[in-house]
């Protein structure tokens, strides 16, 4: 089954393509490494397939639904950038807060389950403003996987995380995998993100250079695919 189809996506900046006719597809329970140089498109195109952009042209369907309908937002899971969070709000009111607009059953089990999932359970009461930047990545990470959604777009998602940390979003993504989900996946850590990847999707200067199935070749020599496919 398609999960997600993205048609022929444009994106302009004034007169400036960011994004060239964009068009791939990803079947329920795929990970798709979405990869490319700096500026190359990949953050817009996340946007985009978050509902927090919309496409200058073309559309995003979702398990055949427009990816702007209220039943596709509330069944996603964004990590990005900006991380999602409230300083002013502790780590246990930051999750309960979320459980609750997703309209889990009970908030307050799914926010403590989530604390101690990501050892965040002994800072459950502090405020988010004094965590370090792992701590944060940390809350972000369980903000986006607590209302188990259908459908995870993760920008830089190792970002700030040490090891034992990268670890624990591996083993989460691979849980989410095996329950179904689909992982759309932008990273610069080519290594982390082609050991999970079922297929890749390659982004150069806002067009879509290769899209396919992840190869033993690309995992063995992860500069492969920018040879092969990337930029002169």
């Amino acid at each position: 089954m398609t999960a997600l189809a993205v048609e022929q996506v444009w994106k302009y900046y004034g007169d400036f393509p960011a994004l060239r006719g964009i068009s791939f597809e990803a079947r329920q329970g795929a990970c798709v490494a979405l990869l490319g140089r700096n500026g190359a498109g990949k953050t817009t195109l996340l946007r985009i397939l978050a509902g927090l952009s919309k496409p200058s042209k073309g559309a995003v369907r979702v398990l055949g639904r427009d990816c702007l309908a209220a039943e596709v937002r509330r069944t996603t899971g964004l990590l990005g950038h900006g991380i999602g969070i409230y300083d002013e709000l502790s780590a246990y009111e930051n999750l309960r807060l979320f459980a609750a607009l997703y309209g889990l059953p009970d908030a307050h089990r799914a926010a403590m389950e989530w604390l101690e999932r990501t050892g965040l359970e002994r800072v459950r009461d502090g405020l988010v403003r004094e965590f370090s930047r792992g701590m944060r990545q940390r809350l972000a990470v369980a903000r986006a996987f607590l209302h188990k959604p259908s459908l995870l777009l993760l920008d830089e998602p190792f970002t700030a995380l040490d090891d034992r940390a990268i670890a624990l979003l591996q083993g989460l993504l691979r849980e989410s995998l095996a329950s179904g989900a689909t992982i759309i996946m932008s990273t610069h850590q080519l290594r982390e993100a082609l050991e999970l990847a079922t297929h890749v999707a390659l982004i150069v200067k806002g067009r879509l250079a290769h899209a396919g199935e992840r190869t033993a070749e690309m995992l063995d020599d992860p500069g492969y695919l920018y040879r092969t496919y990337g930029e002169s």
